[in-house]
This record gives C-alpha cells, sequence and structure tokens, in this order.
C-alpha cells in the first residue's frame, strides 16, 4: 500500500496518508481539503550508507536501518 506525506496549507502539519488514487486526502487535524503532497525525504541513516545488518557505518548510520526502514531510530 502506497503511504504518502502531505502538508495541510491551512493548520501547516504534516500527516501521512494511504492513498490509492490522485486525489488529495483532507487534513486529519483541521480536515481542510487544502493539502499538498510533499516530496519524500530519503532517511538519514540509509542514504548516508548504514549498514542493513544493524551495526552503524562510519558514514554516520545508525544501528536500526533494515530493508530501507529506519523506524527503530525515528528518522
Amino acid at each position: 500500500m502506497p503511504i504518502f506525506e502531505y502538508h495541510c496549507k491551512s493548520c501547516m502539519r504534516e500527516f501521512e496518508e494511504v492513498v490509492f488514487d490522485d486525489s488529495l486526502p483532507v487534513c486529519p487535524y483541521c480536515h481542510s481539503a487544502n493539502t499538498e503532497k510533499m516530496m519524500s525525504r530519503p532517511c538519514r541513516c540509509c542514504a548516508s550508507g548504514g549498514s542493513s545488518s544493524g551495526g552503524a557505518s562510519s558514514g554516520g548510520g545508525c544501528a536500526g536501518c533494515s530493508g530501507g526502514s529506519c523506524a527503530s531510530c525515528g528518522h
């Protein structure tokens, strides 16, 4: 399932949403339809050469990266 990041132009908050078509979702905070899709940022620890084996690299990676997911480190 594709998860996209969005920015609400009304309340200035960011949120993620599962979207199956090209429609823009409504903001879950203020319920405004004035939202825009954000450009996804690559994970800091994976983009800097973090190890997928669980060890930090000399490039400043984190120990939580595996398969491109950095949920354990919050990045």
